[in-house]
């Protein structure tokens, strides 16, 4: 038997998508972005943003539906899903004329980081908010 876990932590891009399976199964669409800064060998500082795109399922599907919006902060713990033509991560050409792709995570936990407005930074599981700047990178699904 063989078993992965994918951590990712960064920022939805867009606001949640929730739709029903025919069997009545809620799943909702987000797309998360994480960043990273570096200094190449240059002395130059890069950006790079990797896009995921997770799919949260059942009861939890329902909460991030209704408690996350552009721009909060997550944590998703599950499993990466290769695209199922190629194995591989999709890949796509950005508006500038550049290359880029995004991983399929099919999510078992989603942690809420961004506090409410006006409340605690204690948030329960189940429950968040909104806030926070998203990443100026064009979305590429």
């Amino acid at each position: 038997m063989s078993y992965h876990t994918v951590i990712i932590v960064g920022n939805l891009g867009r606001d949640p998508e929730m739709r029903y399976t025919p069997n009545g199964s809620a799943v909702t669409s987000l797309n998360v972005a994480t960043n990273r800064t570096y200094t190449d060998g240059a002395g130059q500082k890069v950006k790079e943003t990797t896009w995921f795109r997770v799919s949260v399922w059942g009861k939890q599907a329902e909460s991030v539906n209704n408690y996350l919006k552009r721009g909060s902060m997550v944590l998703v713990e599950g499993e990466l899903r290769p695209d199922k033509e190629t194995g591989n991560p999709r890949t796509f050409t950005r508006n500038d004329g550049t290359s880029g792709a995004s991983y399929e995570v099919n999510a078992r936990t989603v942690r809420f980081l961004t506090p409410r407005a006006g409340g605690s930074d204690e948030l329960p599981e189940d429950a968040g908010g909104g806030g926070g700047e998203p990443n100026d990178e064009d979305i590429p699904f």
